[in-house]
Parts: structure tokens; C-alpha cells; sequence
């Protein structure tokens, strides 16, 4: 689909100010393309005071599909994270893209005048105020989503699909045509451009790339309010931007997503072992084999008692007598979780790979455990969890999580140290700790990891309770965080934050590295005034007040710089 500019102005009798006006849409309000609906862009002919309901009636007066509402923001003012409270000014629920292209430009030629920025919301699993956007414009994509989910079978299939649509759905709707995306995160109640705007990463990654890896093509809403289709040989720069890229440079409206022959059953297995060195050998192995198993993760045990018998209910010991023996008190212990993928015919063949396999790893005998599920209900294993968590009131609580890539090279030490000293327990949520093969990733995206062939995921996921104390208690899980990244810092292990979280722009600029530059200079060039994506807390909107002939000439001349960094940011409010 190729790039038009459609812009249409409101008549004026006043010829000077048609002039001035037309030098500011001319340089900050670029066209939309023809995948817009042909509506026109309904551009206010003054513009608002920063007053807050100057700026409400000037949203009301644009011409939409959807609709904006003011009154139940509360809806949209905290994350999954569920530790600060900052709602919106106001909620866009749009119908198409025309929607959100609309509302970006309105932004930005509202420019200095106001405060509003912009945070495009799936389901708000962000973890530390990443979705909000305070006193600005929250996106509800889940309204974006279009009544089909369009499927195309062929010698490279793929599925095209709204950025508000989640991936439980894609998966349902593709298994009908014998079809799944390759790449998955461990929880698939989650909007597609949320995980693409992040990585999208699970225990298939080793074989797939994470999610980002297996993107086709991207509708994206950028800073500035074009819609530009992208890929990796059309307006490729703004494509690898927006992958991984935090929200930073557009909105993800479309995305185009490889598949490949879905199976029917999993075979799905767990050993403990009580050496961490062999652990992450046999783990580094398995991702290394052009055969092996079809996702490889694992999970650390600590102070945990009865662990085999709570797996009984959903796995079957390989040996009931010795796996009853085995005693699992005060030990710190880790887990290899492994899938095979297979149809029913199949299933012999299958029961002598894995068998194959497994005999060249190092585990704990007695502590084998297996179980045979359909393919839906093992990728949807998390929601199962949820509802359990969600009917004893477990879910809607703090999550002080914490995601950390960790290179080969540096892994034990981290392993030594943090599982044997910093953490004594984590009976209030699951760690779970993996490598990746970045060797098949793509390298051009906005994603950082370790400069490393092969780097581990390390994720601790906690839930703080309410109106506890001591090890559940959010201020502990919190200062228990900062101790494992205090002595990342002081062991200089060259450890990356997945889902990343910093407050100074010292700090981002260590993250991104000899990156930073590029990064800062896509977001000069996708969002110039830095309206997208303020939870991040990269950069921040300026709010100066500049008049309307300034505004033009700053956007004309690149200057004065119209956003600054996060070590000026404002503390967000906390729950």
C-alpha cells in the first residue's frame, strides 16, 4: 500500500494568519496514508490555553469514529504493577486508525501549549507506570481491533492483526487453519503491540527469535501522526525502531506476524537439579542442537518444601517410588522445563527423541515428572494460574518484578551469589532463568541485550501482599531488587534490563549504550516533541509556551530542543 498526503485546510478571511497556519501544518502535520479511513483531519482554528478544559473542548471538537471519555480515567491510572496511580486527562477509544492519527496531530499542533502527551494502552501489564500517561491521552487499542483476524496460508503464512488484539485470540483463531505463530510469551493475555513494543520473549526464543524476530510488516502511528507501512525493505529504519523500541517512535495499529504448522500436544517435562553448573550446561546444550526440544526454560527452587507432591496434580513421576524419597527442604533447586511438540501419530517417534534427550542431561533421576496436554492449554498455562490467583484476591496486587538478561560469561557468579545469599526464599512468586541463542536474532532492532552469543533471562516475579510484613512485604521486595542490582553493578557484569526501568538519563544512556545516540536521534525524528510514551520516563515534553509562528520556525530549524531526559522527570505518585 503506498504513502499519499491528503491535507485539507479550513478556510480563513484573514490571508496573513492562512499563511502562518499553513507554515505550522506544513512542518509539524505530515499526511496520512491511504490506510487511513477518508475522513479529513478536523484542525481547530485557534489554539487552546494550556487550561485543562480549554484542552477538554478541544478534544471534543475533533471529528472521530470513536470516542473520547473524561470520566472514568480511574479505569486507566495504574498498571499491573499496581504501584502508582496517575490518570489521564482524558480516554481515546478509537474505531481506526484514522482515530489515533487524528488525535496525534492535534498534539502536536497544540505543540508547547500544552502538557499532553500520549500512552497507547493494550492491557496495561506494564510493570512500573509505563502505560500511563498523566494528565495526558491514554490509547485503549483493544477499541482498534478489527472484527477479523486475517489468515493467509501459503509457502510463508502469516496472520494480519490489529496492535489491540491479543494473542490468546490469534492463537484460537490460527489453530483453525492448522496454524500458530512460532514465538510466544509465557502470558498471552497481552496486546500484540505491547509485546512488540518490548521483545516478546519465551522458551521458544532459543529456536525463533522472540516475537519481534517474526514480524512481517507494521501499520505505525508516529509522533507525529503519519501512518506509515513498514517492513524490513520499506521505511526499515522506522520498522526496527519500533520493535523493542518502548513505545518510543510510533504506535504499533497493524502488524503482519509469520506462522508456521501448529501441533495437536505437548509433551511437557520437569527435572530438578542441585548444581547449578550442570543445570545451565545441560540448558545450553539443548539450545545449541539442531534437534532438540521446542522450548527450553527453567526456574529456581529456593527454601521450598514438598515441591514434587505439589507437581502431582498436573505431572506424573517417571518413578513414584524413588521421586517419593526425594526431599526438597531448605535445598535451593533448579528446574528444567522442557517441551516437545507432537501430533498423535507421531507419538512414538516423539516418546524415543525425548528419550534420546534426556539421557544426555544431568539431572536428578527420581525427580523426572511428565505430562501429555493439547498445545492451547500448555501455552495458555499462565491464565489458568491467574484465575486461581484472581479468585483469592492474589492478583490485583503490587508486582515489584524484576527482569534481568544476564551474559554466559556471568551467569554463575550471579547464580552463586544471588540464589545462595541475597534471596532466602521465594515462596511469593517464581524466578525463572533461561538461556537464549541470540545468534538467529535480529540485530537492528531497538531491543539491548548483552553483548554476548548466548545470555540468560532472568526474571523474579513476586507478588507483594497486602498489609503484610518481612519477606512479602512490598519495601523489602523492593530493597531485595535493589541489592541484586547493586551487585550487578559492583561485580560489572554487564547485565541488560529487559522491560526497563530507570530513573535518570545517566542510567539510559548506560542502558543503551553506544546506541543512545541513534535512539535519541530516531526519537527527534519519529516524535520530535516527545508525546509518546511518557511512562517510560526517557524522555519528557516541554511544555514552554510558545506562540504558533515560534512553533513553526523551531519545527523549521530543529531548535529549541522540544523534550529533555528523565533526570528531570517528575517522581510519579505512588499507590
Amino acid at each position: 500500500m503506498g504513502l499519499t498526503s491528503s491535507l485539507r485546510f479550513h478556510r480563513q478571511n484573514n490571508k496573513t494568519f492562512l499563511g502562518i497556519f499553513m507554515i505550522l501544518v506544513l512542518s509539524c502535520i505530515p499526511g496520512r496514508t491511504n490506510l487511513c479511513s477518508n475522513h479529513s483531519v478536523s484542525t481547530p482554528k485557534e489554539l487552546p490555553s494550556s487550561n485543562p478544559s480549554d484542552i477538554r473542548s478541544s478534544l471534543v471538537s475533533l471529528d472521530l469514529e470513536g470516542y473520547i471519555s473524561f470520566d472514568d480515567v480511574h479505569n486507566v491510572a495504574k498498571d499491573f504493577g499496581n504501584r502508582y496511580q496517575l490518570p489521564p486527562l482524558a480516554i481515546l477509544h478509537p474505531r481506526s486508525v484514522f482515530d489515533i492519527s487524528s488525535m496525534m496531530k492535534h498534539i502536536v499542533h497544540l505543540g508547547s501549549t500544552s502538557n499532553l502527551t500520549v500512552a497507547a494502552r493494550g492491557h496495561g501489564h506494564s510493570l512500573q507506570g509505563q502505560a500511563l500517561a498523566h494528565q495526558g491521552v491514554v490509547i485503549k487499542m483493544e477499541s482498534l481491533r478489527s472484527p477479523d483476524i486475517r489468515i493467509y496460508k501459503g509457502k510463508q503464512p502469516y496472520v494480519d492483526v490489529s496492535g489491540g488484539e491479543i494473542w490468546i485470540n490469534i492463537l484460537r483463531e490460527t489453530l483453525k487453519y492448522g496454524l500458530s505463530p512460532k514465538s510466544w510469551t509465557d502470558y498471552l493475555h497481552l496486546t500484540v503491540g505491547g509485546t512488540l513494543s518490548n521483545a516478546g520473549i519465551s522458551g521458544q526464543a532459543f529456536k525463533h527469535g522472540p516475537q519481534i524476530n517474526n514480524v512481517y510488516q507494521l501499520e505505525i502511528v508516529t509522533g507525529k501522526g503519519e501512518v506509515v507501512t513498514c517492513s524490513e525493505k520499506r521505511n526499515s529504519e522506522l520498522f526496527f525502531s519500533v520493535l523493542g523500541g518502548l513505545g518510543q517512535f510510533g504506535i504499533i495499529t497493524r502488524a503482519r506476524i509469520s506462522l508456521e504448522p501448529a501441533p495437536h500436544m505437548v509433551k511437557w517435562i520437569r527435572v530438578l537439579y542441585s548444581d547449578f553448573s550442570a543445570f545451565s550446561r545441560d540448558q545450553e546444550y539443548l539450545i545449541s542442537k539442531e534437534k532438540t526440544f521446542d522450548y527450553v526454560e527453567g526456574f529456581v527452587i529456593i527454601n521450598r518444601t514438598d515441591l514434587l507432591n505439589n507437581w502431582r496434580s498436573s505431572f506424573s513421576p517417571n518413578d513414584s517410588t524413588q521421586a517419593s524419597r526425594f526431599k526438597s527442604d531448605g535445598k535451593t533447586l533448579y528446574c528444567l522445563e522442557v517441551v516437545k511438540y507432537f501430533n498423535p501419530e507421531e507419538a512414538s517417534s516423539m516418546d524415543q527423541e525425548t528419550g534420546k534427550l534426556l539421557s544426555e542431561l544431568n539431572y536428578i533421576p527420581s525427580t523426572l515428572f511428565s505430562s501429555e496436554v493439547p498445545y492451547i492449554e500448555f501455552l495458555d498455562r499462565v491464565h489458568i494460574a491467574e484465575r486461581k490467583l484472581r479468585a483469592k484476591g492474589l492478583w490485583e496486587v503490587p508486582h515489584p518484578w524484576l527482569n534481568l538478561l544476564i551474559p554466559k560469561s556471568s551467569i554463575y557468579q550471579f547464580a552463586t551469589e544471588v540464589f545462595n545469599n541475597i534471596l532466602t526464599s521465594n515462596n511469593n512468586g517464581p524466578i525463572l532463568i533461561y538461556p537464549v541463542n541470540q545468534s538467529k536474532w535480529k540485530k537492528h532492532t531497538s531491543l539491548i541485550t548483552p553483548n554476548e552469543d548466548i545470555f540468560y533471562l532472568v526474571a523474579f516475579l513476586p507478588s507483594a501482599v497486602p498489609n503484610s510484613s518481612g519477606k512479602n512485604d512490598l519495601e523489602y521486595l523492593l530493597k531485595q531488587n535493589q541489592r541484586v542490582m547493586n551487585f550487578c553493578a559492583a561485580a560489572n557484569l554487564n547485565v541488560k534490563q529487559y522491560l526497563p526501568h530507570y530513573e535518570t538519563q545517566k542510567e539510559w544512556k548506560s542502558h543503551f549504550g553506544k546506541r543512545w545516540e541513534t535512539f535519541a536521534q530516531r526519537k527527534q525524528a519519529y516524535d520530535p516533541l516527545a508525546i509518546l510514551a511518557p511512562g517510560q520516563r526517557i524522555f519528557q515534553k516541554t511544555t514552554g509556551k510558545l506562540s504558533p509562528i515560534q512553533l513553526a520556525k523551531s519545527k523549521a530549524t530543529g531548535s529549541p530542543q522540544r523534550y529533555h531526559y528523565a533526570s528531570i522527570l517528575p517522581k510519579p505518585r505512588t499507590v
